[in-house]
């Protein structure tokens, strides 16, 4: 797949210096960025195909009855007939021609984040498929640019706009295939020139920059005219990801807005009259209205403040909320082709509550293609309002499906015939939302990690994306070559969370809630009875006050602690009693979690500059995120932050050494790993992905962190997500890459791609079962795999 040119001549609306409160700028452009890792992949590619492994086959282990964040949807119309294509945030696209049956059509790429998919309307064997994930999540992976096929899926070729890395709609011309609008939201976490929106005119040989602002705002929707393929809408949206903050409106910007051409990109005018102030405009997503082309809505995350918190109020993550909620989501309506815009929602409890405390991450709305006041929103749930916008009501039965919406489309010919494209998958209804199918066998789940206990048959858990904590048992009994796709189960934990579980007993299990709620469960102790009141309102059996509990909180009291997503959650190898838990502070407990000791200070930067008042509803920062103990020695633990510190203690905490200006690059630590076979030797990861970094970070240190050495060698790139020991031979050392799984048998001198069937995947984390040595991954978009480490002949 060749490298098509691209040529940038930009219209120049206007240019902003953005001065932000915290005093802090953009990021520095990173020199691994999408083009290196485009080019990484090829590597990749001929690594896999020359691999001593690549006859060593990894096997799905499910989950069978759970997918993925779905993205967007795309119909082609063929001669043969329907044909659907279904995008996913990291599954790649799938595709089927009878909704039963679905196919992988975007395995071997280097991203398969997908943001929007296009089928030509004028050619229906044309398909576009842009990466990356424009609804930018906490764990949102970079797109490479734009891809195109000419048979309907079975191959794509790559079409440029490399360095947009999030890509938020498609649109194509009516009637001119060649013809292509690309709206392009930019980097996740840096600025960037590569955003606006660019339009072809030779099938994406060449691509002008048509409509741009400044390298912090971004296209994020695109609208056309049915009945002149000359009027085109665009909204904008100022934005950036920041490590201590989801987007937000920040102080000085004013440049998110809609605009509109009637030439076909020629020339622009800002439409916005009438929506809020530009220093109050979040996302906007835009549609129009098919039966009557003059009708668009916008649906607007509107940042201006409004109704106070409620007492002991809180958000989707279980924390306090201080300030007051903004006005948040917002539909306009315009009757004039954009000259003018009237706000029609209701401001009530129902539009409040739309999109939770994070309207960023939704922005759709869809007019039904025959009728101009059927307006459909898409936020936490899928709504719909019949009078114009007015008032919205939760659309049917779409309750009885996954929450969190992101894609809709609706037949032209048969509006009953509805898809949905949401945090649990694809959904299609043919009789307007009262029944529901669930393309499960598509897509794949998001796991953050992956342990596994030592049950017979083991179980392995993991935390999944949006679903929460899962597991499924690995059973060999059937052969160590037939390993099949198991449902997953409910597991303790929640949607980000580590798993410890006790090895001398494997109903107790540590794990983790929401930004360090930490639990301790049993699960031999059956769970309180949970329901609806039975007849007469009883109130369903609960168990009495004295009864033992299956689950315990088991977080420290102290006030003003930070954890990360991903809080870190370890037991001792010397001592399964003791537990330790990562905030900004390290936290030791030799009783199971019922008693705990503080045994460092604050091992961040602790820099008030990348953190905002706890009464702003902050991310945490500058938290651990890598903690483990010596398997060899009692008391020597290695720390990594989110803000690239790392520190070591050989005292069991008494005092911490800070070995950070001892390591070469200062990124996120993904992994610390102390040896089993040696005392002084550890192991560490970092990952660049919130810097829209891409190179690979790995180091070794052989004398207890006093120095330490580059590992990399020829893996191509990166995030680098872990690294583990063999358990047996100290020279076998495993790695997950945003790529796959990796092998190196001389110490990391020189690495293998593991296993020769594993489709482009973010490997999140990695175990070697030591009793039943198995390998087992998580992926952040394809579930979980195993691979039979017996078979490996190093």
């Amino acid at each position: 797949m060749q490298r098509r040119s691209v040529i940038v001549r930009p219209l120049i609306l206007s240019v902003a210096a953005i001065a932000l409160a915290t005093g802090l700028g953009a990021q520095t452009a990173p020199k691994a960025d999408a083009d290196y890792v485009r080019k990484a992949y090829d590597t990749y590619r001929s690594m896999k195909e020359a691999s001593p492994y690549r006859q060593n086959e990894w096997q799905y282990l499910g989950p069978k009855d759970i997918s993925g964040r779905a993205t967007d949807i795309a119909v082609a119309e063929r001669p043969g007939g329907r044909r659907i294509y279904a995008a996913y945030a990291t599954s790649g696209v799938w595709r089927t021609d009878d909704n039963v049956t679905w196919t992988s059509i975007f395995d071997d790429m280097p991203s398969t984040s997908i943001g929007d998919l296009a089928v030509a309307p004028s050619n229906p064997d044309i398909v576009w498929v842009g990466t990356g994930e424009a609804n930018i999540f906490r764990a949102s992976m970079a797109g490479v640019g734009i891809y195109k096929s000419t048979d309907g899926g079975q191959t794509f070729t790559h079409m440029g706009l490399t360095d947009t890395q999030t890509i938020g709609r498609i649109l194509l011309h009516p009637t001119n295939p060649d013809i292509v609008y690309v709206a392009a939201s930019g980097h996740e976490w840096t600025d960037n020139e590569m955003r606006g929106v660019f339009k072809t005119t030779d099938g994406g040989t060449t691509w002008n920059k048509v409509l741009y602002k400044s390298p912090r705002t971004g296209a994020w929707d695109l609208v056309m005219d049915p009945s002149n393929p000359e009027v085109i809408y665009a909204s904008m949206w100022q934005r950036v990801r920041r490590k201590w903050s989801d987007p937000r409106v920040e102080p000085g910007y004013s440049e998110g807005g809609v605009f509109k051409t009637a030439d076909g990109g020629k020339t622009w005018t800002e439409a916005s009259a009438g929506l809020p102030a530009p220093e109050h405009r979040g996302r906007i997503g835009i549609d129009i209205a098919r039966s009557n082309p003059k009708v668009l809505y916008a649906f607007v995350d509107n940042y201006e403040p409004g109704v106070p918190a409620k007492k002991g109020e809180r958000d989707a993550y279980g924390r306090p909320i201080f300030e007051a909620r903004i006005k948040a989501a917002e539909v306009y309506r315009t009757a004039d082709g954009g000259t003018s815009w009237k706000k029609v929602s209701d401001s009530n409890q129902f539009m409040t509550n739309h999109s939770g405390t994070y309207g960023w991450v939704f922005g759709q709305i869809r007019v039904d293609p025959t009728s101009e006041n059927t307006v459909y929103t898409l936020g936490l749930g899928l709504n719909v309002s019949t009078d114009g916008g007015k008032t919205f009501a939760t659309f049917a039965n779409s309750r009885t499906i996954h929450s969190d919406h992101h894609g809709l489309w609706i037949d032209p010919k048969n509006t009953q015939i509805i898809y949905s494209a949401n945090d649990g998958g694809f959904y299609s209804t043919e009789d307007a939302g009262k029944t529901w199918k669930f393309a499960v066998s598509a897509g794949g789940a998001q796991f953050y990690n992956v342990a596994v206990d030592q049950s017979t048959p083991p179980w392995v858990y993991g935390s999944i994306q949006d679903i929460g904590s899962r597991r499924g048992r690995l059973d060999l009994t059937a052969g160590r070559d037939k390993i099949g796709p198991v449902d997953f189960e409910n597991a303790p934990g929640g949607e980000g969370s580590h798993h410890a579980v006790d090895p001398r007993n494997p109903n107790i299990v540590y794990s983790h809630g929401f930004y360090g709620n930490f639990s301790r469960t049993d699960l031999s102790i059956p769970a309180a009875p949970r329901g609806r009141r039975g007849q007469g309102g009883t109130p369903p059996p609960q168990p009495p006050p004295d009864a033992p509990r299956r689950e315990t909180s088991i977080q420290p009291k102290e006030q003003g602690l930070r954890a990360q997503w991903m809080a870190p959650v370890v037991l001792s190898p010397h001592d399964p009693n003791t537990v330790y838990l990562g905030y900004q502070f390290v936290f030791r407990s030799t009783s199971r979690g019922d008693a705990w000791e503080k045994i460092s200070g604050d091992l961040t930067g602790n820099d008030p500059k990348r953190m905002l008042p706890r009464s702003s509803n902050e991310i945490p920062y500058q938290t651990i995120t890598a903690l483990e103990e010596s398997p060899r020695v009692k008391g020597l633990l290695y720390a990594g932050t989110d803000d690239g510190k790392l520190h070591v203690t050989t005292d069991a905490g008494k005092t911490w050494t800070d070995l950070t200006t001892r390591v070469p690059s200062r990124k996120w630590y993904s992994r610390v790993v102390p040896s089993m076979h040696a005392d002084n030797t550890v192991y560490v990861t970092q990952r660049g992905r919130e810097d829209d970094d891409f190179a690979p970070y790995i180091y070794k240190s052989t004398d207890g962190g006093t120095t330490f050495t580059s590992i990399t060698s020829n893996i191509p790139a990166g995030p680098v997500n872990v690294i583990r020991e063999d358990p047996t031979d100290p020279n076998v050392l495993y790695v997950g890459t945003d790529f796959g799984a990796f092998v190196s048998t001389d110490g990391g001198k020189g690495w293998q791609v593991l296993g020769g069937n594993l489709p482009s995947t973010q490997v999140s984390d990695l175990v070697y079962h030591t009793r039943d040595k198995v390998i087992v991954i998580s992926t952040y978009g394809r579930g979980i795999w195993v691979i039979d480490a017996q078979r490996l002949k190093f």
